[in-house]
């Protein structure tokens, strides 16, 4: 049977039998990869913890029937070891696979698989607010995914901003004659957040006071789960406190 190499992010893993995994990985190349690793819940499995979930490994796969079968898999970027040290850095690294895991498919993105180790690299060197960097990678994988967000223009018009109604279902803010009535609206500190979190300004998205983060992170929360239609497990379990 065919052997396939690439290197690959494991988003999430599942129980197999008595000893082996079902591992869901994004991988750089060949879009997402379900595999079983077969033995690698046993004390001297070969793999060891490379393949557990924000681990980022090379891996080399050979072609199943239904799953493909991991032959071998070599550490690239122990992220998932280190995040898993601060609970605020694990429960922000958990929401950012989930959402890649929910945003991607077979053909996968190399976008998207860049931005993840991306931001999983950043949250394992704490060069961020965990919050912070959660909220940036939402925003730019529902960018690539084609749900980019206006924080400036309206959403429906195109007329210029600054406008103060944010509406999720309508793309961003909206001008004032298009909102529907009851809307909420943004002051503009948060919208500030908001746009520096998208661009990457890092030194703008830092000076935000916390209470601007808090609205700033609802509002992401709110965008990302109306657009991925569902509801984000471990969304609910972000540390956002300071």
């Amino acid at each position: 049977m065919p052997t396939y190499r690439d290197e690959a992010v494991v988003l999430r893993t599942h129980k197999l039998g008595e000893a082996d995994r079902i591992v869901t990985m994004l991988s750089r190349q060949h879009g997402k990869i379900r595999a079983v690793a077969k033995g690698v819940r046993r004390t001297a499995s070969r793999f060891g913890s490379r393949l557990e979930p924000m681990m980022v490994a090379d891996v080399q796969c050979y072609v199943g029937r239904s799953l493909d079968i991991v032959q071998q898999a070599e550490s690239v970027g122990a992220y998932g070891a280190e995040i898993a040290d601060d609970y605020a850095a694990y429960t922000a690294g958990s929401a950012m696979v989930e959402t890649a895991d929910r945003v991607t498919d077979d053909s996968g993105s190399l976008q998207q698989y860049l931005l993840l180790v991306g931001a999983l690299r950043s949250l394992s060197r704490r060069e961020h607010h965990p919050s912070l960097t959660l909220d940036s990678y939402l925003l730019r994988c529902l960018s690539i995914a084609g749900w980019a967000p206006s924080f400036d223009a309206c959403a429906v018009t195109g007329a210029p901003g600054p406008h103060t109604v944010f509406v999720a279902q309508l793309g961003g803010v909206v001008a004032d004659e298009v909102a529907p009535p009851g809307s909420p609206r943004l002051d503009a500190d948060t919208l500030g957040l908001l746009g520096a979190l998208l661009e990457g300004r890092w030194p703008d998205a830092e000076a935000a006071g916390e209470r601007t983060r808090a609205q700033a992170s609802g509002i992401v929360a709110a965008y990302t789960q109306f657009h991925l239609e569902r509801t984000l497990r471990s969304l609910p379990h972000v540390d956002r406190t300071a």
